[in-house]
């Protein structure tokens, strides 16, 4: 076991970025199109977190034209360039499911005032 997280140590990134469920972000993700690579940004709300170590993972959730897309990012990736946090969310839940049942006003999170 302790081979596995001496693996594991040495293989995660620096710059880990914190994220909380709750949150709003932007995910600076490497997109590879041919032999060309370019970067998409795609922001929502942090719906869940997952795992732990070297194989944890976060949701984020948006709705775009009426339809709610779900897209799961690994935060040791290295398709995964940078997460900007655009606002801090309250709330009181560890996965926050319920928010696809929600549309328009109800499916919004509250702002942590600091």
């Amino acid at each position: 076991m302790d081979a596995l997280k001496l693996i594991s140590q040495s293989s995660m990134k620096e710059n880990v970025p914190e994220v909380n469920v709750g949150d709003t972000v932007k995910v600076h993700v490497r997109i590879a199109e041919g032999d060309k690579s370019r970067i998409q940004i795609f922001e929502g709300t942090v719906i869940a977190k997952k795992h732990g170590g070297i194989g944890e993972t976060f949701t984020v959730r948006r709705v775009a034209h009426g339809c709610g897309i779900e897209r799961v990012f690994p935060i040791h990736s290295p398709v995964v360039e940078k997460v900007e946090l655009v606002r801090s969310g309250k709330v009181r839940r560890a996965k926050l499911y319920y928010l696809r049942k929600r549309v328009g006003k109800a499916a919004k999170v509250k702002e942590m005032i600091k």
